[in-house]
């Protein structure tokens, strides 16, 4: 059984997501919180598999829960929900620890497969804000010196590893991959792998910063 915790100000959106998990036979949702704050205080009552945390709430806001349950160790997956309006938080959040994220439109069996996803041990992208998140990234006044300082590394992946980290980086999951670059499955398995060793990335969230410092993810693609 998935325990997940939900933390958004949002009652209505929060109540129809706890009824579209607990309809799942596989998942189950722990608690809810209304904000940052009260999230912080039932994930140390009780502490779920995954936490589905809104990026905007009032006071502690998701980036802030996010960094002081990865200080505290906390082993809980965080996912970050979000809008069109707030990408230029999701990279911030993502650099404090989060597994991923999600738009708050992601329809129902997407969002469950989202979470058994990184319930697995691996990150969920949404591709929707990726073009936007990839634009704020690039306009840090430190992205520029950060692509170089790693440049070199990407010298180390073949053509064929930089093609497969440039579809992860636009959101693509290993099936659509697949079906991209008409490869089996077992074979993209293996490129992600080669990826994450490579460049000592712990999940896919980590390979798009990784693509985006090194500038393998094009912002026009």
């Amino acid at each position: 059984m998935i325990t997940v915790g939900l933390a958004d100000d949002e009652p209505l959106f929060a109540a129809g997501l706890a009824m579209i998990l607990d309809a799942q036979p596989d998942v189950r949702v722990l608690w809810q919180a209304v904000d940052g704050a009260d999230a912080i205080r039932r994930h140390r009552c009780a502490q779920p598999d995954v936490l589905l945390l809104d990026v905007q709430m009032p006071g502690i806001d998701g980036i802030a829960v996010t960094r002081q349950l990865v200080a505290d160790g906390s082993p809980t997956r965080i996912v970050i929900l979000t809008t069109f309006d707030a990408d230029e938080y999701v990279l911030t959040a993502i650099e404090a620890g989060a597994a991923g994220f999600l738009l708050k439109n992601t329809p129902p069996d997407r969002l469950v497969e989202a979470i058994r996803t990184v319930h697995r041990g691996d990150a969920v992208l949404s591709p929707g804000p990726t073009r936007r998140l990839f634009a704020s990234y690039r306009a840090r006044p430190a992205a520029t010196a950060r692509s170089r300082a790693v440049e070199d590394q990407a010298t180390d992946l073949t053509e064929r590893e930089r093609e497969v980290l440039a579809l992860i980086a636009r959101g693509l999951t290993n099936s659509e991959i697949c079906e991209h670059l008409w490869l089996s499955m077992p074979t993209v398995k293996t490129h992600v792998g080669n990826l994450l060793a490579k460049t000592g990335s712990r999940d896919r969230v980590q390979l798009v910063l990784y693509a985006l410092r090194t500038g393998i993810a094009d912002v026009d693609a």
